[in-house]
């Protein structure tokens, strides 16, 4: 019997499967359980014209303040207790991200579905008689082949899929295989990221045997199959600053360093950059460390 194959790789070997000019999905929401690690190694990276679609949080603020972003397809950008990520923010004033579109949570969503079942688009009624219809003209509306009770058809936004060329996510736990599970209160739709892209990168806080992804944990958690994996990455602390719990809360104190940053003048941004973000991931993750320190 051949056993599933052994899908462990390095922050290195992600970045290195993937090109400029795709369109990359990026799991998590908001200041939740990001996969920061692959987030700051895309930033490092020589990658560009990238096509972004996110709940977002610092990961869309890191890459556009990288000029990464090509398009942006997204529902919110928010840092939660920052409400705007300042970097999207400044992105975004300055026109630096050429193509924006902005969908309601439930259109992301559904765009999502529409993807992951390999349709071209979703009927929903969410947007109907918003501005994000006239913000998004390239949006469609479809009338339903079905009449109602009173003969009349209905007018639906057709929600075009947001296939994804490869998705990144980060949960609590997998095995080698590309089994994975989250122990948190939310699985923030990393699931539909995965079914709607052709490549699924998986960070996780720690590989585990395979036997050991439901010990105290039910199976219900199991959110990711090792079909629908393509790498497994192990990166312990790899949602920085975001939250991954129960592992680890959102770190409100390096949030707030970054946030002024990125709001700041340019040269606050570029001592922030080369302190955490001018090497790899262990110079980070040090870096962080002695940020706690000083803080007490």
């Amino acid at each position: 019997m051949t056993r599933p194959r052994d899908k462990k790789m390095s922050i290195d070997d992600v970045v290195a499967s993937l090109e400029s000019g795709m369109t990359i999905g990026i799991g998590g929401w908001g200041p939740r359980r990001k996969p920061m690690a692959l987030v700051r190694a895309l930033y490092r990276s020589d990658l560009t014209d990238l096509h972004v679609v996110s709940w977002g949080g610092a990961d869309v603020g890191l890459l556009a303040r990288a000029g990464k972003i090509r398009r942006l397809t997204y529902a919110f950008v928010s840092l939660d207790t920052v409400p705007l990520e300042p970097n999207f923010q400044r992105a975004r004033q300055n026109g630096t991200i050429p193509e924006v579109v902005e969908l309601d949570e439930g259109m992301f969503q559904t765009g999502l579905r529409a993807a992951a079942q390999r349709l071209p688009f979703l009927p929903m009624r969410a947007g109907l008689g918003s501005d994000v219809m006239l913000n998004n003209p390239q949006l469609a509306t479809v009338t339903s082949p079905y009449a109602d009770a009173d003969g009349a058809r209905e007018e639906l936004v057709a929600v075009p899929a947001l296939r994804l060329d490869a998705a990144l996510v980060h949960l609590n736990r997998a095995d080698a295989h590309g089994n994975a599970t989250y122990l948190g209160p939310d699985p923030y739709f990393d699931d539909l990221f995965a079914m709607a892209a052709d490549k699924t990168y998986l960070s996780v806080e720690e590989v585990v045997d395979t036997a050991g992804l439901t010990v105290d944990t039910p199976v219900q958690r199991l959110l990711l199959s090792r079909m629908m994996v393509d790498g497994v990455v192990e990166a312990p602390n790899g949602a920085h600053f975001t939250s991954c719990v129960p592992d680890y809360e959102r770190d409100e104190r390096f949030q707030k360093a970054y946030a002024a940053a990125a709001g700041g003048p340019d040269e606050d941004w570029q001592a922030f950059h080369d302190r955490f973000l001018s090497g790899d991931e262990t110079a980070y993750q040090a870096a962080v460390t002695a940020f706690r320190e000083e803080q007490g």
